[in-house]
């Protein structure tokens, strides 16, 4: 079985003369287990494709399977169990955390929303988490901007990981870091 399959997916925008291929008639099959690197240049489709599997964006035709069973197009169009077991990990940890919540408020509505956690067990699993990611338990009650691009950068990684989901899309998760913490993330996302 795949964990993920496209099957003569295309991705275009605009209408008619100005419509333009992102993604044009991609057949591509990852199994389970398997790490995936798209490599292109900007503007190749790269991101757009992450967004379809994610739900972000709608495919123009074709269509994706995840564990053999076809994606809603849309993420309101998905149940609870599906949003959790797809979960992306997006490239500007900037706009992707929220600056008005804590590191641990940010942790704390996905155990939440997917696993119903509280009090305690709550507690111990934002830690858990924060030490999977090498981040210490201080910084729970952070914001955002109180942290380094790296440090950021984990706690969206831990906030992908809080679903426990079967797939993890990262968007170029690395490419506002220096090599040190780049390498020291994809580190993090190989264990």
């Amino acid at each position: 079985m795949s964990l993920l399959r496209y099957e003569d997916l295309s991705i275009s925008f605009g209408e008619g003369r100005r419509e333009k291929f992102a993604v044009h008639h991609l057949d591509l099959e990852i199994g389970i287990g398997e790490r995936v690197a798209l490599v292109g240049e900007s503007g190749s489709g790269k991101t757009t494709l992450a967004g379809v599997v994610a739900g972000l964006v709608a495919p123009t035709r074709g269509e994706v399977l995840f564990k053999e069973v076809e994606l809603a197009p849309l993420l309101n169009n998905r149940n609870q169990d599906l949003l959790r077991r797809v979960q992306m990990v997006f490239q500007m940890a900037d706009t992707a955390l929220n600056p008005r919540l804590s590191i641990e408020q940010i942790l704390a509505r996905p155990l939440v929303y997917f696993h119903g956690l509280g009090g305690q067990q709550l507690e111990k699993r934002i830690i858990e988490l924060l030490d999977l990611v090498k981040l210490p338990a201080s910084i729970m009650k952070r914001v955002p901007r109180a942290l380094s691009g790296g440090q950021k950068q984990r706690v969206n990684l831990a906030r992908a990981l809080a679903a426990e989901p079967d797939l993890i899309l990262c968007d170029e998760v690395t490419s506002a870091m220096d090599t040190v913490v780049g390498a020291a993330i994809l580190d993090l996302i190989v264990e």
